[in-house]
């Protein structure tokens, strides 16, 4: 069986009886399959040896690769403004260092109510140390960039680092950055309201 993080494929080697939904929330480590459970303690679901000290893209766990993404927030309303929160979900535990500068996403905007940005920008807020990283971008209240019934999606991209570093925990290596059409999808639409 091939090592996961070392396909570059969102489903990769995960467990095959669990749903989409359920595979946004399991994670490798040098242990296996793992989830948290309701008392944010790892479960192992399925134990595989001979995986701790990667050191390479082509030993241990590989290069953490991103998964999915999904919308936090499940409602905007222009009018009030506020926060969109997008999580992007990795297929291992990620450290994100901002000591050079806070990495971040793309939303892209349908413009089909009348919002003049065709995109948002999301910056990296919290997560490190997880396999879930939150962006967020705010949006002031009554704005013009974004209007009733603008559709926000993610689309296909790379989290733009901007001098940050994104890695697999307790390793050296590089996680990848490149969100897939498929793992943007994931996420859904998040149509804006008034």
């Amino acid at each position: 069986m091939a090592l996961w993080g070392t396909t570059v494929t969102t489903d990769e080697s995960k467990p095959k009886w669990l749903t989409a939904e359920q595979k946004k929330t399991v994670f490798a480590t040098d242990r296996g399959w793992v989830q948290l459970n309701g008392k944010g303690l790892e479960e192992v679901l399925c134990s595989i040896g001979g995986l701790s000290g990667g050191s390479s893209a082509t030993v241990g766990l590989g290069k953490a690769t991103i998964t999915a993404t999904d919308f936090v927030s499940t409602a905007f309303d222009v009018s009030d403004g506020g926060n969109i929160d997008v999580r992007v979900i990795f297929n291992e535990k990620v450290t994100v260092n901002t000591s050079g500068g806070s990495p971040t996403i793309v939303i892209t905007n349908s413009q089909a109510g009348g919002g003049s940005a065709a995109t948002k920008t999301a910056t990296y807020q919290s997560g490190s140390g997880t396999n879930r990283l939150t962006f967020r971008c705010t949006i002031g209240a009554g704005g013009s960039t974004v209007s009733a019934d603008d559709v926000l999606s993610i689309g296909a991209q790379n989290i733009a680092l901007n001098s940050g570093t994104l890695k697999d925990t307790g390793t050296t290596l590089d996680s990848l950055v490149a969100i897939s059409a498929a793992a943007g999808a994931a996420a859904g639409t998040l149509t804006a309201t008034a």
